[in-house]
């Protein structure tokens, strides 16, 4: 009996790297799926996904990896291929990204288990109720700094207790704190209703509208204290005209933003997003 596995890695490029990492894998019986790799000259870099099937339990290939990992300095994570990333959706009032989501998991187009939702509003307990997924209610209107930190609290709690492995902050509303970005570094996703690096903040949309953009986009990055700043894992546009106003804008971008958010979600949970610095290397 073989079981499929993912392993991810990243450190500093040198020659050999693939040879020493597809050798600790023929001796752990290993046979190699899928697999792709980048260097990145400009700062000396390799990066490797690979998928593989072995009879080897899981923390045997993690013993016999570590050595190599230890010798070339590498950033890797080995996973059970058949494991799913747990999620937490976090939503405000906006509901088609999580509306969107939520459909794409039961109808099995999405390869993660939604283990809760959290909002600061009630609008859609129902919809998760209609999930036969908890609802939480965390209320933050007229909140003082003091009520934010006991809800992030409450937060960090349930993301603990859950065992979360990724935040998605499915049109989220809400700054997170330094303390809570840290806390979620490198497992938190953010949908943000403009082509970032433009239209930063609130109203992105009534922004473009100003400058008589062309094109509009949704960008899902990951989350950091630097506001909308996050390392970029997918954006998708849509072309609009002279003739839209602000609210159709929105309209359109609403279907813009659910497609990026889902692929983000899915390279993550598929582990195919490597981190690399304030960018992003991403095996489609």
């Amino acid at each position: 009996m073989t079981s499929r596995f993912i392993l991810k890695l990243s450190c500093p490029d040198r020659a050999g790297i693939v040879h020493a990492v597809t050798g600790v894998l023929l001796q752990q019986g290993g046979n190699i799926l899928t697999s792709a790799q980048h260097g990145d000259a400009d700062h000396q870099r390799f990066f490797m996904r690979i998928e593989f099937e072995a009879p080897s339990d899981e923390a045997s290939l993690r013993a016999a990896f570590a050595p190599l990992a230890a010798e070339f300095g590498m950033d890797w994570t080995l996973v059970d291929r058949s494991r799913k990333a747990r999620v937490l959706l976090l939503v405000s009032k906006f509901g088609h990204c999580l509306n969107d989501i939520l459909f794409r998991v039961a109808t099995q187009h999405l390869p993660i288990e939604v283990v809760a939702i959290a909002s600061n509003h009630r609008d859609f307990y129902q919809l998760a109720a209609s999930h036969n997924i908890p609802f939480h209610h965390y209320p933050l209107l007229g909140a003082t700094p003091e009520q934010k930190a006991a809800q992030e609290r409450k937060l960090i709690e349930l993301i603990d207790e859950q065992q979360v492995d990724l935040v998605v902050l499915a049109r989220y509303m809400q700054i997170l704190s330094p303390q809570l970005c840290e806390h979620l570094s490198g497992r938190a996703i953010n949908i943000h209703h403009s082509f970032l690096p433009s239209f930063k903040g609130a109203r992105p949309y009534h922004q473009a509208h100003e400058r008589g953009v062309k094109l509009i986009g949704a960008t899902a990055h990951y989350v950091t204290s630097d506001l909308d700043e996050g390392p970029i894992i997918e954006q998708e546009v849509s072309r609009i005209d002279h003739s839209y106003t602000p609210d159709q804008l929105a309209a359109v971008g609403r279907d813009t933003e659910c497609l990026a958010l889902a692929r983000a979600i899915q390279w993550h949970a598929e582990h195919r997003v490597l981190l690399n610095g304030k960018r992003t290397v991403v095996f489609r």
